[in-house]
């Protein structure tokens, strides 16, 4: 996929699962579990023991049938290491030119984080249309993404940190253009307690909260 064709699968769907765990095998349990309640994207963490390996294991598993990036990047040799791997995005949770070229130069999308409006300016003139607000819920939260809307209402922000079921249809409301989600969904508990059927469920409930916000965002931003 090519940037513009990742954006769009994340704009439909508005959930970006962030996987962390222990090992490969829990990594891979968590996108087994969160594929089968209906999310089709998930972002494989850096901090995952050899996440690169885990990469290339997802996508020769599932294909196109899930979109996979990776998170926590944090230089061009990591970048490198999982565009190689199959990665379709990357993610990091500052802004480091060096992984968003990385990704560019590929024709693939990065993600730069951002905390505040000098560090947004700073990625939108480095060509990211797409950055994550990271640790949002630290910030304020729904009112925060609210308030950067105003002087940045063209940027695809991406709250993430603190995002729950309760608080998710906030987040689209003041102008979101997708959540990421990390533990609230994939639960490393419940995994190591042989329950995986809880992340499905929890899918399926944050998938369904989820479109009935963007549809409600898209109606109110689009009368007619």
């Amino acid at each position: 996929m090519n940037i513009e064709q990742s954006s769009r699968r994340i704009a439909e769907i508005g959930i970006i699962p962030i996987i962390r765990a222990a090992h490969s095998a829990e990594a891979h349990q968590a996108v087994q579990a969160i594929h089968a309640g209906g999310i089709s994207i998930v972002e494989i963490t850096m901090t995952i023991p050899d996440c690169p390996t885990v990469i290339r294991d997802v996508v020769r598993e599932f294909g196109d049938k899930i979109l996979v990036g990776a998170g926590t990047v944090l230089n061009h040799q990591q970048a490198t290491q999982c565009l190689d791997a199959g990665a379709e995005f990357l993610v990091s949770p500052g802004l480091c030119l060096p992984v968003l070229k990385a990704a560019q130069a590929q024709n693939k999308l990065g993600i730069p984080g951002a905390m505040t409006p000098t560090e947004l300016i700073a990625a939108t003139n480095e060509g990211a249309t797409l950055i994550k607000i990271f640790p949002c819920e630290n910030l304020g939260g729904p009112k925060y993404i609210k308030a950067l809307k105003g002087p940045f209402p063209d940027a695809g922000l991406i709250p993430t940190g603190g995002v729950t079921l309760s608080n998710v249809a906030d987040y689209f409301a003041a102008g979101s253009f997708a959540v990421g989600i990390g533990s609230e969904l994939a639960d490393l508990k419940a995994l190591r307690a042989g329950k995986a059927s809880e992340i499905t469920a929890k899918a399926k409930t944050l998938l369904e909260s989820v479109t009935a916000a963007l549809q409600l965002h898209r109606k109110s931003a689009n009368p007619s």
